[in-house]
């Protein structure tokens, strides 16, 4: 896909630009955009962005697809991340910007079995680099238009997510990730939209039921029975039709649909993969992951 510069110009490059939070992934990323197709430039200086993109559109099609790693390890690391980006929005191109996140207590626990210091940490602990860092990035993840949470995610599940989203060639369409959860164990930090499907009765209180998952077809039968599901299920459904072409016009490729109840092992399990069939069905790109499920 091109895109016009404000003099008219075309860029054909497709630009992914990954920055966030030290020990939430970025390596494995880099790893799962190289897979995809893409030529990967590492710890790149914030000042050289632009000059990289530069020779990669002089290359004659040899770099029609860039990743830029972006990170604090840089000397030359600056917080204006959004304006870089900006201006090479105004030089024609269309850059996708992904920040990783995690939670303080998995990037603690991460540095600890890595037995390594935090790049921002100084004299301080882990914690205070962590903190350090979250400041410094904040206006850049506000910006981001895809937030990847990897709190949950081990190595092998975070590539496979990058390459679901960058690996199928179709990335002028937006995918829809319907994410499972249990409010027990706490949001999705990377949920765009949240739904609470906890209005349904609960086949935790059924006897024969509270062992099986809503993945089982006897759970699925229960769920998708029950008064409301079905007005709920066209309601949400038809909604997410209508966002889908807006957001793909605002250049989102990404949606992250949230479905919570309490332990996230019948009813939002059920219930989005009952969605995730539906939007299928229609044409839309959609994945289902499934984040608590086994946890009870």
């Amino acid at each position: 896909m091109t895109t016009p510069t404000r003099d008219g110009k075309q860029r054909g490059l497709e630009l992914v630009i990954v920055t966030g939070l030290s020990g939430a992934g970025r390596s494995t990323v880099a790893l799962a955009l190289e897979d995809a197709g893409y030529y990967v430039v590492d710890n790149l200086p914030q000042s050289l962005v632009e000059s990289m993109v530069e020779l990669a559109e002089r290359s004659e099609g040899a770099a029609r697809r860039m990743a830029l790693i972006l990170d604090v390890r840089s000397r030359a690391f600056s917080s204006d991340l959004v304006g870089t980006v900006q201006h090479l929005r105004d030089q024609g191109y269309r850059p996708r910007v992904i920040y990783l996140e995690s939670t303080d207590e998995s990037l603690i626990r991460r540095y600890g079995s890595a037995r390594r210091r935090h790049p921002m940490q100084g004299v301080g602990r882990i914690a205070d680099g962590i903190a350090a860092e979250r400041a410094l990035l904040a206006t850049a993840r506000g910006e981001a238009d895809l937030v990847i949470d990897t709190s949950d995610l081990n190595p092998n599940e975070l590539r496979a997510r990058v390459e679901g989203i960058f690996g199928d060639g179709e990335h002028s369409r937006l995918v829809v990730t319907m994410l499972s959860f249990g409010y027990k164990y706490g949001l999705p930090g990377d949920a765009d939209l949240v739904v609470d499907v906890r209005f349904l009765p609960n086949p935790h209180w059924v006897p024969e039921l509270r062992e099986q998952t809503g993945r089982d077809p006897e759970v699925s039968t229960f769920v998708l029975s029950q008064p409301g599901a079905a007005n709920f299920l066209d309601s949400y459904v038809a909604l997410l039709h209508g966002l889908v072409p807006g957001y793909e016009n605002e250049g989102k490729r990404d949606l992250t649909v949230g479905v919570g109840c309490t332990g996230g092992k019948h009813r939002s399990v059920a219930i989005s993969e009952e969605i995730g069939r539906r939007l299928s069905a229609s044409g839309v790109p959609v994945r289902v992951y499934h984040r608590d499920l086994g946890q009870e």
